[in-house]
């Protein structure tokens, strides 16, 4: 293999793909990326087994063929070349070593054969899709914070996109749930979305997704299989195992009968709970909301560091109620509310809650309570 390219184009195609690759592995192949030089240019691909991220860049070829080199050793090696250098790659006849040549620098890398490389990719998925990069973002964005952390219920260690039917009108969906709080955005079903089977894209793939989208007027194509999700955003290709488990039934979480409605102003009322959380335990984080006609009083209690209070101007005429919350949990809510004003949809102390920017948005918080 004999290869020039842009240092630019080298550095933007690893930095997209070699993240994939885990610092630690047991698998000396899983540590390298593949680079194939063909007529297309240099393509770049790496997995840790559950997700693979493949890009080609322009390169000029003078000998096609394809090697493997530890991806993060290349990573930073290309980062610290000067700007506008021009980066040649190229492999021996044993294709054991590679030499990798810039300028006045010269490195000799140690490579893998591409035959021992695993390849995720294969398979066939049976609904495509197309979706705006902004509105993908937009639901793993406002959703993503939702997810468990708890190995144990794998199943809700991802978010769950799946289509669904209301008033007549196909949504897509997004939802994110760790027991204590639900995260849910729709937006209307892109063409060809229908009949989709749900699907829980792992914790890992999200992240991804989000930090490769770098324009949102973008398009981005989504192919998907029972097993298998790929999304595809201009020369980047990103292809992740799905979690293999059933989502829970979250419909039945979300209630229908919350009849106290609280309007707060967003940025006022998330100020207000970090302030007055400063003095709550770490283990508690709990903040208790006293709620009577026009009046929200945030406090905070801990035996060992005192206690804090705040009052807010709110809109509200309902019966009093006093409903405790975790306190990280509810800023974290507010900061993905897009209005000035935050609506609370409540029940009674012992109730889940509904948080959401107005009646009808397409975005849904639920959060259960805590005892305070």
């Amino acid at each position: 293999m004999k290869v020039t390219i842009e240092r630019t184009a080298l550095l933007k195609s690893l930095g997209h793909v070699h993240r994939v690759v885990e610092r630690r592995t047991t698998i000396p192949i899983l540590s390298n990326v593949l680079l194939s030089a063909g007529g297309g240019g240099l393509q770049l691909k790496a997995t840790d087994l559950d997700l693979e991220v493949t890009e080609t860049a322009p390169a000029d070829v003078g000998r096609p063929g394809a090697t493997t080199l530890p991806a993060h050793v290349l990573y930073e090696i290309v980062r610290k070349l000067p700007d506008g250098a021009q980066v040649s790659l190229e492999t021996g006849e044993d294709g054991g070593q590679l030499q990798l040549r810039s300028g006045r620098s010269r490195f000799s890398l140690q490579a893998l054969p591409e035959s021992d490389f695993p390849d995720l990719a294969a398979g066939d998925m049976a609904h495509s899709f197309k979706l705006g990069a902004g509105e993908l973002k937009r639901l793993l964005d406002k959703t993503q914070f939702a997810i468990s952390n708890e190995e144990t219920r794998y199943y809700l260690n991802g978010v769950f996109l799946h289509v669904a039917e209301t008033d007549g009108q196909s949504l897509l969906r997004a939802v994110a749930t760790d027991g204590h709080r639900l995260a849910r955005l729709e937006t209307p079903a892109p063409a060809g979305a229908a009949g989709m089977p749900g699907v829980i894209v792992p914790r890992k793939a999200v992240a991804e997704v989000q930090k490769l989208i770098e324009d949102p007027e973008a398009e981005i194509t989504i192919e998907l299989s029972p097993a298998k999700i790929r999304f595809t955003l201009g020369a980047v290709v990103l292809t992740s195992k799905l979690i293999d488990g059933s989502f829970p039934d979250y419909a039945r979480v979300i209630p229908t009968s919350n009849d106290k409605f609280l309007t707060v102003e967003r940025k006022d009322f998330s100020d207000a709970v970090d302030r007055v959380s400063t003095i709550s335990s770490e283990r508690g984080r709990a903040v208790k909301l006293s709620i009577s006609a026009g009046k929200l009083v945030l406090s905070v209690t801990n035996p060992d560091s005192g206690s804090a209070v705040e009052e807010l101007e709110v809109d509200y005429d309902g019966a009093p109620l006093e409903i405790g919350f975790n306190a990280r949990y509810l800023i974290e809510i507010a900061s993905q509310l897009e209005s000035d004003t935050t609506l609370f949809k409540m029940n009674d102390s012992g109730s889940p809650t509904i948080i959401l920017d107005r009646e009808g948005a397409s975005a849904l918080y639920v959060l259960m309570p805590m005892r305070v």
